[in-house]
């Protein structure tokens, strides 16, 4: 329903509830929660900021979830369609690690890290390493996407960073050029998970 909302950041409070910022646009004033790292990268009231949000609908109740970047409520969806995992527990895991080293633990099967996450035990991460590899790596890829300049990078990894890259509804064409900027900056035995970091900072300016 809402893709992002962009505005002035009028309040910000945390409980035991959650992190919470309210963002002002055109006199109406969304109270949104977040994740404690983007709670603390909103520094005062006042600050203008744009919100990446997901509208949640509960029997009880309807809220909204936001994230300061694209990729991070891109991988938001697809954790929470692992069942087992609610919001709170994806707000969690992705305030425990980057969107990039989440994919990367997911591409090499190293569910273990992720039980570093409160309230994640093994059976819950290999869990969601199990149902979250079948979501990112069985979207069709079509062609290769080949890029010029910069170190000659391994093929399974760059086709590995593209599947996941397309599944989270990058297109070919954003992909190409995230590419291209990434190998200039990537060692020739960069792994999936160099790539797709290096690859999500640029798609997210």
């Amino acid at each position: 329903m809402y893709d992002y909302i962009k505005g002035v950041f009028t309040g910000k409070y945390s409980s035991s509830k959650g992190c919470f910022l309210t963002i002002e646009n055109n006199g109406i004033g969304y109270l949104i929660e977040v994740m404690p790292r983007d709670f603390s990268n909103v520094e005062k009231a006042g600050d203008e900021g744009k919100l990446y949000t997901v509208l949640l609908h509960r029997e009880d109740k309807m809220s909204l979830c936001g994230f300061l970047h694209k990729e991070d409520r891109d991988i938001f969806l697809i954790l929470t369609s692992v069942s087992g995992v609610g919001s709170k527990m994806a707000l969690v895991l992705l305030d425990e690690f980057q969107s990039s080293e989440l994919i990367g633990f997911v591409i090499s099967g190293n569910y273990k890290e992720l039980t570093r996450a409160k309230g994640v035990g093994p059976k819950l991460a290999q869990k969601i390493i199990l149902e979250l590899k079948d979501k990112l790596m069985n979207y069709n890829n079509n062609a290769p996407i080949e890029v010029k300049g910069g170190a000659e990078q391994n093929t399974q990894a760059m086709e590995d960073a593209q599947t996941v890259l397309i599944s989270l509804g990058y297109e070919r064409e954003e992909i190409k050029n995230a590419f291209s900027k990434a190998v200039l900056q990537l060692s020739e035995n960069a792994s999936a998970e160099d790539i797709l970091k290096e690859s999500l900072k640029i798609l997210s300016l």
